[in-house]
């Protein structure tokens, strides 16, 4: 077994145990976010596919698009996906026995370069259904690449991911004016899930050595798109970020491929949202600073982003596997540009 799977030794002062799902491993220590072990090739670099507000039977090119992902994922030397939330739709999953989760996920993503973990949060349409069904250990049974939790971490060894629950922190959600119905079963004080959420992420990044640190939620942080900025998120997660050196931010929401640079740090916002439906001509022309957007797409496609010590490697790819916008950077070079 490869000695990333074992879980090294804790400190006296931690609590700290073990758990194994299929090839994963699972570390879970006291006061931070529970955190999965991928052991990087051999020759250390990591690469994986973000995807984002996909789930819908392979309507709206789903199925193409997935199509697309595992030659990507074949030819990148994939080693895991990122789901960035909204996974089934339009409602989520109504339990953990929905057909909607087989439809729209085993019976799409069947390339041979797929068949390896997801690592999925839940968006603002997964909580509008049963939130916990996608959470359960019955969806792991009957495909054993799901893994989706609302805030945990993948430690890829260099590339650490940080995966945070955003639709908590939205306060329209919380009003009737908003028109929908969430489950918020373990979110029962909004304030107090945030904060909560907010201090085991800044104890998890600070504890951190990887040399490239990423932050995954559903919400678009910085957004040229249809929803646009999250602002709880601006004001509440964007300074624990920065404070901790984070590199990237990738998110869905928007169903749309957006790279928005920010203008006092070097954070990097990337939008993967295309799963399937997307939304032609929806964008903001006012947030539309050329000085910060790299790039905006508003058809259906998806992400691929590779890392090695030195260089980080992103590449948005249309629905028909064209690519639409490559972005390449060192770590130096990247925390030299601000």
């Amino acid at each position: 077994m490869n000695s990333r799977r074992s879980l090294t030794s804790a400190t006296a002062a931690t609590l700290c145990f073990v758990i194994c799902i299929c090839t994963t491993t699972i570390v879970v220590t006291n006061g931070e976010l529970q955190r999965f072990i991928e052991p990087a090739k051999s020759d250390g670099s990591v690469s994986f596919i973000t995807i984002g507000d996909w789930g819908r039977r392979g309507d709206f090119n789903q199925s193409i698009v997935a199509y697309q992902m595992g030659r990507v994922g074949e030819k990148i030397g994939l080693d895991f996906v990122v789901s960035t939330g909204d996974n089934f739709y339009d409602n989520g999953l109504f339990s953990e026995y929905d057909p909607n989760f087989k439809e729209s996920f085993s019976d799409i993503y069947t390339a041979p370069s797929l068949q390896k973990q997801w690592y999925s949060v839940l968006g603002n349409h997964d909580y509008r259904g049963d939130s916990e069904a996608q959470l359960s250990s019955v969806l792991r049974e009957i495909d054993s690449r799901w893994i989706c939790l609302r805030s945990f971490v993948v430690d890829a060894e260099l590339v650490e991911i940080f995966f945070v629950d955003t639709t908590p922190f939205v306060k329209e959600y919380y009003t009737e004016e908003d028109g929908h119905t969430y489950d918020w079963r373990a979110v029962p004080s909004r304030n107090a899930y945030v904060k909560s959420l907010l201090r085991d992420l800044q104890a998890s990044l600070k504890r951190s050595k990887a040399t490239w640190k990423i932050v995954v939620g559903h919400h678009a942080m910085r957004s040229i798109g249809h929803h646009g900025d999250t602002k709880e998120l601006i004001e509440e997660l964007l300074p624990i970020m920065k404070e901790n050196g984070v590199d990237l931010y990738m998110n869905g929401h928007d169903h749309c491929l957006e790279h928005i640079s920010d203008e006092d740090s070097p954070i990097q916002f990337l939008t993967s949202g295309a799963g399937s439906k997307a939304w032609r001509g929806d964008v903001d022309p006012t947030t539309n600073n050329p000085k910060s957007v790299r790039f905006y797409y508003d058809g259906q496609g998806f992400m691929s982003a590779r890392f090695t010590p030195s260089d980080a490697e992103i590449v948005f790819y249309n629905v028909f596997g064209e690519v639409l916008h490559k972005w390449v950077t060192s770590k130096q070079l990247l925390h030299s540009s601000v």
